[in-house]
């Protein structure tokens, strides 16, 4: 093998360490009585809630309707899967340290037979966890199943469930591409004896597939579906293009606003706990449906533009200056700490009542 691929296998082996630390695969599972949603999280020994008593309201749900308890200390599969995943990890160093390209095929091919064979073996275990249901359960309802989906979203009653891999699980699958990309490189370097061009295909291969895995894993916003989407915090369908806001998750999760005193609310009342927020996003006057920070908008309180919720807050991107702003339209100039103020003020305190007759 060459240097830039020993290296590069090196560094894939060394990633599936990440499986030990962070979570593999995490369900989902929303509904009315949970906006928030609950959600449980497979790790490489454990099963564990997102929240604290997450796993124990599962299986308190999943009870009534007759499926069986998790218990992660019956499952087998999570007393091995640590000692597959060393293997693997002990293996794949060998075979960068030995440079032979055998041990490469061997550890991709027994890595991605690996991989499949967990998937499938997931798949039964949900199969068999959303089949097999207990007959004197309190809520029956005839031909219904509640197998989660194996990846992707799925409607089981009133529950919408969410199954996708976590950071543990997307290291390993950059682990398992990168190591067939190598070898298949390899197999070609050995064929044709094209070194310098197979080390340029083999190190653009390797740096776009990590980042695009990051970039997938990044939690980002959505463009906003006018006329579709709802508010998060009044409820009123978001109609203005030139208004609009988005809360985003550490998790990825994305709520929407017809406006900004509306999120500006949402953030004041802490629906979101703090250290779930990962970034707060409004609309460019100037340049919608573009979204920017919160961090790189200046607000404008004026009559002259009536935003949607009637506290007349308006944002602006980098395109335009505050002194063109104001010499446009009469008003005052606040940051997000000053719309936080303001609407504390007017909408959550003493002052005028929100237009949906909000008040705490």
């Amino acid at each position: 093998m060459s240097n830039s691929s020993k290296i590069a296998l090196a560094v894939a082996a060394l990633a599936l360490g990440l499986m030990y630390v962070f979570p593999l695969w995490s369900i989902t599972l929303e509904a009315p009585q949970y906006p928030e949603g609950i959600g449980m999280y497979i790790q490489i020994n454990n099963v564990t809630g997102h929240k604290a008593n997450d796993l124990d309201n599962i299986n308190g749900l999943n009870h009534y309707i007759g499926m069986k308890t998790i218990e992660p200390d019956t499952i087998a599969e999570l007393k091995i899967m640590p000692w597959i995943i060393g293997f693997l990890m002990a293996l794949g160093l060998a075979a960068a340290a030995l440079g032979k390209r055998w041990m490469l095929y061997a550890w991709a091919g027994i890595f991605l037979v690996t991989a499949i064979a967990g998937l499938i073996d997931f798949y039964l275990w949900e199969y068999d966890y959303g089949h097999n249901l207990d007959p004197t359960a309190a809520i029956k309802v005839p031909g219904m199943n509640y197998q989660p989906p194996l990846i992707g979203s799925k409607k089981l009653l009133n529950f919408v469930a969410h199954s996708w891999p976590a950071l543990g699980g997307w290291a390993a699958f950059a682990s398992l591409a990168t190591g067939l990309t190598l070898s298949f490189l390899e197999w070609k370097r050995a064929r044709m004896n094209q070194v310098v061009a197979d080390t340029r295909h083999l190190v653009a291969a390797v740096t776009a597939f990590f980042v695009l895995t990051l970039a997938a894993c990044t939690p980002a916003p959505r463009p906003i579906v006018h006329g579709e989407d709802h508010c998060a915090y009044c409820k009123m369908t978001i109609a203005h293009e030139q208004y609009g806001a988005e809360l985003v998750t550490t998790k990825g999760k994305v709520y929407l606003f017809d406006s900004i005193e509306c999120l500006a609310a949402h953030q004041l009342e802490e629906r979101v706990a703090a250290d779930d927020v990962h970034s707060l996003w409004v609309v460019d006057f100037q340049d919608p449906p573009n979204l920017i920070t919160v961090s790189d908008a200046f607000f404008l309180h004026s009559r002259d533009l009536r935003s949607p919720m009637g506290a007349n807050l308006t944002a602006f991107g980098p395109g335009i200056t505050q002194q063109a702003v104001t010499h446009s339209f009469f008003g005052e100039i606040l940051d997000w700490n000053d719309v936080l103020g303001l609407v504390d003020t007017t909408m959550l305190g003493d002052g005028p009542m929100h237009p949906t007759g909000h008040r705490p």
